[in-house]
C-alpha cells in the first residue's frame, strides 16, 4: 500500500472535503524545514508589496488591478503582499487567474474592522481559507517598532501575536502564519511566538541584507523571507554617484544588489516582497501632488540618503510608468523563473 506524506495526506483530505462540499480546493501551503511548500513543492517568494492608492486619495482602490496585474506579470512577480485584508472575492478571483498568490495582512486594531483586537480577523480567515490565492497569512507589521501602541510592554504584542497565530491554525490547517517584524527579531520575541510559521522581516541595511541571512541561521530553523527591502526614487543629497532629487538609477541600483544578495540565500531565505509596487502620494502631503519627505521607523538604513522619501518608492509611478526598477526586477524575477523550470 502506497504511503502518502502528511502534506500528501493533507491535500488530499482537503480536496475530498471541498469536492463534498461543492467548493474548489485551495493548495495547501505547509512549511518544512526552512521552506515555503505549496502542495508539497518549494515555493520561491518573488513579490512585490502592494496598496494602490490613487492620485488624490488616501484610499486603497483596486480599480487599476487589470492594468496593475499585467504589469507584475510582466516583471514575473507571483506574490502580492497586502497591508490589509481584501474583501472582495473578485478582486482575489482575478489575482489568482493572473496566477500570483497573496499574502494577506491583518492589523493589530483597525476599528473591529477584521482585526487582531475585536477577534474578527479569524472571520475573514474562515471566510476566504478556501481560497486558491491565498499564500498565508500575517500578523502585524513592524510592531516591535512601537510599544506605545501596547501600553509599552511589547510583550504584550507578542502575546498577541502568538494567540492570534494559534486561532488561525485552529481553523485553518491549510495555511501558515506569518509575521512581519521590523528587522531581526530578538530571543524574547521568538521565543514568545511558537506559533509563528514564518517571520517576515522588514530590512533597511542600505544596500546589503546579506547579513541578516546568517544571523537568522543561527537563531532559528524556521522559514523567513524579506517583507520589505528595496530603495525610493529620490535622492535628498547629492553623492560623488548620485545626483540630488528625482533619481531613478539610484533606485534601481540599490535594487538590483538587494535582490541579488537575498536570491544568493535561498537556502536560508524564502524570497522577498519589494517594497514597493506603485508610488503612494498620500504619505507625506498633498494627494494630489508627488511630495518629497515621510517618515518611516528605523529609516536611517534607506540606501543611498537614508532618507525615506515615503511618496517615490514604486517600481512604477503613480501612473504606472515603469522606473529603472521595474526593470531590474524583471530581469531578476524571470531570470530566476527560468531556472525553476
Amino acid at each position: 500500500m502506497m504511503k502518502l506524506t502528511l502534506t500528501a495526506t493533507l491535500f488530499l483530505l482537503t480536496s475530498i472535503l471541498f469536492s463534498c462540499t461543492g467548493g474548489s480546493t485551495t493548495d495547501v501551503v505547509s512549511t518544512s524545514g526552512r521552506q515555503v511548500l505549496v502542495d508539497g513543492t518549494p515555493y520561491l517568494i518573488k513579490g512585490i508589496c502592494y496598496h494602490p492608492v490613487p492620485k488624490g486619495s488616501d484610499k486603497r482602490s483596486f480599480n487599476n488591478l487589470t492594468e496593475d496585474l499585467a504589469l507584475m506579470v510582466e516583471a514575473g512577480i507571483n506574490t502580492i503582499r497586502v497591508y490589509s485584508p481584501i474583501d472582495e472575492k473578485a478582486v482575489l478571483d482575478e489575482i489568482s487567474e493572473a496566477g500570483l498568490k497573496v499574502i494577506i495582512g491583518f492589523g493589530y486594531n483597525q476599528g473591529g474592522y477584521y482585526d487582531i483586537l475585536s477577534g474578527t480577523f479569524i472571520d475573514y480567515v474562515n471566510t476566504y481559507k478556501n481560497h486558491k490565492v491565498i499564500l498565508f497569512w500575517e500578523l502585524g507589521n513592524e510592531y516591535n517598532y512601537h510599544p506605545e501602541w501596547f501600553d509599552d510592554d511589547i510583550q504584550n504584542w507578542y502575546s498577541a501575536l502568538n494567540n492570534a497565530a494559534d486561532k488561525i491554525h485552529l481553523n485553518d490547517p491549510s495555511h501558515p502564519v506569518a509575521t512581519a517584524h521590523g528587522e531581526l527579531p530578538n530571543s524574547i520575541a521568538l521565543s514568545s511566538c511558537p506559533n509563528v510559521d514564518v517571520w517576515g522581516m522588514n530590512v533597511y541595511r542600505w544596500d546589503n541584507p546579506g547579513e541578516i541571512f546568517s544571523q537568522w541561521s543561527t537563531i532559528s530553523s524556521k522559514p523567513m523571507y524579506l517583507s520589505e527591502a528595496g530603495a525610493d526614487s529620490y535622492m535628498t543629497i547629492s553623492t560623488t554617484i548620485y545626483e540630488i532629487g528625482e533619481n531613478e538609477k539610484a533606485q534601481a541600483d540599490a535594487t538590483a544588489k538587494i535582490l541579488d544578495l537575498t536570491f544568493r540565500n535561498q537556502g536560508i531565505c524564502s524570497g522577498v516582497t519589494l517594497f514597493a509596487f506603485s508610488d503612494e502620494l498620500w504619505k507625506a502631503g498633498n494627494n494630489d501632488t508627488q511630495d518629497i519627505g515621510g517618515w518611516a521607523p528605523k529609516s536611517s538604513g534607506v540606501p543611498y540618503d537614508g532618507a525615506p522619501n515615503e511618496e517615490y518608492w514604486g517600481i512604477v509611478d503613480i501612473d504606472r510608468n515603469k522606473k529603472m526598477a521595474f526593470e531590474v526586477v524583471k530581469e531578476t524575477y524571470t531570470k530566476l523563473q527560468q531556472e525553476q523550470q
